[in-house]
């Protein structure tokens, strides 16, 4: 059930990488699948990518994932499947004016790591990807089949205050007039969302509900600051 998550900007190679582990790591007894952007965006690919994970096959994530928030989802999808997983980060290519941000990975967050990086024509590091997902400790039991430590149920608190007063910020912003395409501002965030279409109440909280259950199943004070940034980005993406 190993998964590979590829991440870069356009014309990096990715598709070229993801072809290439899929030969160098798939075999008769241990297939490799490809799964790649397509229509229905974020959610139908990791959809796509749950549904792999429930096989002992190799899963491959040919895509952008361009944004954190994206990787950390797949990051909580390997958890749950209790398999190893690694990012190898095309470096390279040049996104256009329409392209979304790129943020690159970042090794020191655990949803990054185990992180590799290729540039241009550099072969694949093929022995250190195979030591990662098939020769490491399994991942320790998934926070959501134990009992939560007392300390969790501040997180919890937190994380639900903070996607409230996202939503309560966005809302509000379209009552006032905010039109597609302008910036709304959550206080406190210094980044901002924009919309490209209005989003009715319905279709905000089941994006919260989402969010939160991604998100509690690795409850971690070192995600504390960044919630609402994280969120933000997630409805940025899930929003088309």
């Amino acid at each position: 059930m190993p998964l590979v998550v590829l991440c870069g900007r356009p014309g990096s190679g990715k598709s070229r990488r993801a072809a290439e582990l899929r030969e160098a790591l798939g075999g008769p007894e241990r297939p490799a699948h490809v799964v790649a952007e397509a229509e229905g965006g974020r959610s139908a690919l990791r959809a796509e990518v749950e549904r792999r994970l429930s096989r002992r096959d190799v899963v491959i994530v040919d895509a952008g994932n361009e944004l954190r928030s994206i990787r950390y989802e797949l990051y909580c999808a390997a958890r749950q499947a209790g398999t190893a997983r690694c990012v190898l980060h095309c470096a390279g290519g040049a996104g256009g004016p329409d392209e979304p941000p790129f943020e690159e990975p970042d090794p020191s967050c655990r949803w990054d790591r185990p992180l590799f990086t290729v540039r241009g024509e550099e072969p694949l590091p093929l022995g250190a990807i195979r030591a990662a997902l098939f020769e490491s400790a399994p991942p320790p039991p998934h926070r959501a089949t134990r009992t939560q430590p007392l300390q969790s149920c501040g997180f919890l608190h937190q994380l639900d205050r903070v996607t409230q007063d996202v939503l309560a910020a966005v809302l509000a912003a379209q009552r006032s007039g905010a039109q597609p395409g302008e910036t709304i501002r959550v206080p406190g965030v210094a980044e901002g969302l924009v919309l490209s279409r209005p989003v009715s109440v319905a279709e905000l909280s089941r994006l919260r509900r989402q969010f939160i259950s991604y998100t509690k199943m690795q409850p971690s004070d070192e995600n504390l600051p960044q919630l609402a940034s994280m969120f933000l980005q997630y409805l940025s993406r899930s929003i088309q």
